[in-house]
């Protein structure tokens, strides 16, 4: 029989999960419920499965449940249906920033619970996803929970109390990395490229610099970054100037403060 897999809201990270799960070739059946009828004819046509507003025929229906809506939408949404989640049920959250004992209790305190939080790189099925599971939860079930979101990209399993630490860093990462790109092509207008071209330079150098990283496991980034650092070359000049500018702090102080930001949205909600 097929595994059933319900999605409580079907928003831009739902469909990406949904999409990926199709083209892994998963033997999956997913269905999903929105707010209203319009969204959810909307992602029935969009993504192929049966969608509706009736959120508890999801619970129902399935044994794994994708909590993928607004965080400030969740605990209204569990605590209704609260009485239908049983010890079978495995409820996977990707609403940043709510905690597994959040997500624990609005559901009643019987469904086991993993928290998760993918970026937007997702979308294109190049995400970083990293999970965190309640002590109740099998080394299956996270198998399970790994296996959903590596169709979208790479999977990390860490403690919840890393979780603040991840949305700092990978969570809200891409942004960083947007601010990186838009300003090595402006960058590259002044020197007198073309926009098209300076940003593609940009883009693409991006991209394959870090899949060397990450094709070179293990290996210090710095190794790499010496390779490219020829004596008495252009590359030094510009990480001079890099360093002067405080790249690197600056780059460290926005994990930071990215990082502080979800341990007080947390705390603003309790």
């Amino acid at each position: 029989m097929k595994q059933k897999i319900g999605f409580l809201g079907v928003g831009k990270m739902g469909e990406a999960l949904i999409e990926g799960l199709r083209k892994s070739g998963s033997d999956i059946s997913v269905m999903g419920s929105t707010r209203t009828e319009e969204s959810a004819k909307a992602a029935a046509k969009k993504l192929g499965i049966a969608c509706s507003t009736d959120s508890l025929g999801v619970v129902k229906a399935c044994q794994i449940i994708v909590l993928s809506v607004k965080p400030h939408q969740a605990q209204d949404l569990l605590e209704c249906m609260a009485g239908s989640f049983t010890k079978d049920h495995l409820i996977i959250s990707i609403c940043a920033s709510l905690t597994l004992e959040q997500i624990k209790t609005w559901s009643g305190g019987k469904a086991k619970i993993i928290r998760a939080m993918p970026n937007t790189p997702a979308l294109i099925g190049e995400g970083m996803s990293v999970l965190c599971a309640g002590s109740d939860v099998s080394d299956t079930e996270i198998k399970t929970a790994e296996a959903l979101f590596h169709s979208v990209g790479k999977t990390a399993v860490v403690e919840e109390s890393l979780m603040d630490g991840v949305t700092g860093l990978s969570g809200c990462g891409p942004a960083y990395i947007y601010l990186i790109i838009e300003a090595l092509s402006e960058a590259g207008v002044k020197v007198g490229l073309s926009r098209k071209l300076s940003t593609l330079l940009a883009a693409q150098t991006l991209k394959g610099a870090a899949e060397m990283v990450l094709s070179r496991a293990g290996e210090h980034p710095a190794a790499m970054k010496d390779e490219v650092t020829t004596p008495a070359g252009c590359t030094i000049d510009g990480l001079m100037a890099l360093e002067e500018g405080g790249l690197r702090v600056t780059l460290i102080k926005a994990v930071l403060a990215a990082t502080r930001r979800s341990k007080k949205l947390r705390e603003n909600d309790q």
